[in-house]
């Protein structure tokens, strides 16, 4: 039996809802392809911020809620805003490259650029506006849904291939996974959030599925629990009571990191998921049933 436990945020903000992301401390990020909407409520289902964005923009992690990185190829443009949603800062591409096809941002002064028209990779600080480095990175970039770069390796997400190269564009690994949206890092793991389902990559050995619920609309975790929304409902599953998946190989037990790095930054908030937590293991305790 898996415990679950819905969460008190109503049908109407999940509806038409095309991303999800969840913080360590319970928020909840959910992005809207009709409107352009990017809203935060705490773990009560209180709204925290929105932005009404006017061309379409991509969330990336928001492991740091103090400054979240989204990006827009249409407008050439990253931004990032702090933990009520207001603009802090804006990087604009246009005048500099040709055309990045994506940017992901590596810390608070340097991005990682895949820049289509020369066909490279670029490490790129845009605190100085400087490049620190360039690498020939000829891919295919026509369906690239997500970039990480880490430790030298550089993860490449398409729409149906999850890929691994070195700096130098030798490949690494390969697999295919189809509806992925994003990678996710935890200390040295990198997470694929696909549609419904949640992979972790094994350092060039295999690729295996974590969390999966075929009837999920959208699914996502964070270093406490999985999250996925389901019917308009939104619901949580603590790691150590995960549902679990229909695995592609053995998968190895998720360790539950109880460190979280954001802790000093806004405790007031910590209390909410901790108490959701809590009542999950007592649902667990009075044998409620699975999704």
């Amino acid at each position: 039996m898996s415990a679950q436990k819905a969460l008190p945020l109503d049908s109407l903000k999940l509806k038409e809802a095309g991303d999800m992301l969840a913080d360590d401390y319970g928020n909840l990020y959910i992005y809207k392809n009709k409107d352009f909407s990017f809203t935060k409520y705490d773990s009560t289902g209180k709204q925290i911020g929105k932005m009404m964005l006017t061309v379409p923009f991509k969330p990336q992690n928001v492991q740091n809620p103090l400054s979240v990185a989204l990006f827009s190829e249409n407008a050439q443009e990253l931004k990032f805003v702090d933990q009520n949603l207001n603009e802090i800062q804006r990087v604009d591409f246009k005048q500099k490259f040709s055309f990045i096809k994506y940017a992901y941002a590596e810390d608070l002064q340097q991005i990682w650029l895949m820049d289509e028209s020369t066909k490279r990779l670029l490490q790129y600080n845009f605190r100085n506006e400087t490049t620190i480095n360039s690498y020939p990175f000829d891919a295919n970039f026509d369906d690239l849904i997500d970039l990480l770069v880490y430790e030298n390796k550089v993860y490449v997400l398409t729409k149906k291939q999850f890929k691994v190269y070195t700096l130098k564009f030798e490949k690494l690994f390969e697999a295919d996974v189809e509806n992925g949206k994003r990678f996710r890092r935890e200390n040295d793991v990198v997470m694929i959030i696909a549609k419904h389902t949640i992979f972790r990559y094994n350092s060039g050995k295999e690729l295996v599925k974590i969390f999966d619920d075929s009837d999920a609309q959208i699914v996502d975790k964070n270093t406490l629990a999985y999250f996925e929304i389901k019917a308009n409902k939104l619901y949580l599953y603590t790691l150590e009571n995960k549902k679990e998946p229909i695995p592609q190989t053995e998968p190895e037990p998720v360790p539950k990191e109880n460190k979280n790095p954001n802790e000093s930054e806004d405790k007031k908030e910590q209390p909410d998921l901790i108490k959701l937590l809590e009542e999950v293991s007592e649902v667990q305790s009075l044998g409620v049933d699975n999704l």
